[in-house]
């Protein structure tokens, strides 16, 4: 019997990406875009489960307490594009197995699920991501959330339109 895994994620490529590099590697993948999808999978029990932490307006969050609560053997993953040290506490709390940032590839996803002491042997880079960097990826979140709509976006920054207008011409910071 093939080990079964559950991708929920909203960004439906990515999710079927994953499921195919997953079925490459002899897992049976489901995937579900939203938590009213993926509750039809968790009495599957599936064996491992990578949840995105932003399911359009939903918590991934919600979803792995489901997950627990219907799956309770069931080892699942944070994966997000928005890391903060905080829901990278709450997600462990709540009983995910580990928390990736994206881009993530099916290996390193594996190799988090099957292995939980992956962590203690990270190397911790010795140039943190740049203060510019982190303003660039907060503004993109932010527009992304908006759906690009630059004077919404700027009344959430607390910006003027012409200020995000520049910053948003600018190439992204490397670090």
């Amino acid at each position: 019997m093939s080990q079964t895994i559950l991708i929920i994620d909203d960004d439906d490529v990515f999710a079927q990406t994953l499921k195919r590099s997953f079925t490459r590697r002899g897992y049976e993948a489901w995937t579900a875009n939203n938590i009213s999808e993926a509750r039809e999978h968790f009495a599957k029990q599936p064996c491992f489960a990578v949840i995105d932490l932003k399911i359009d307006d939903e918590s991934g969050l919600s979803a792995l307490n489901l997950l627990i609560e219907k799956s309770p053997e069931t080892k699942a993953l944070i994966l997000t594009g928005y890391s903060s040290i905080s829901t990278a506490v709450k997600a462990i709390k709540l009983g995910a197995q580990n928390y990736l940032c994206k881009p993530a590839n099916t290996d390193e996803i594996i190799k988090a699920l099957t292995n939980p002491d992956t962590t203690t042997d990270t190397i911790i880079e010795d140039n943190p991501i740049s203060v510019d960097r982190l303003e660039w990826e907060h503004i993109q979140r932010v527009l992304n959330e908006h759906d690009g709509n630059i004077s919404a976006t700027a009344r959430a920054l607390n910006m003027h339109r012409r200020t995000l207008q520049r910053k948003l011409q600018k190439r992204p910071v490397n670090h």
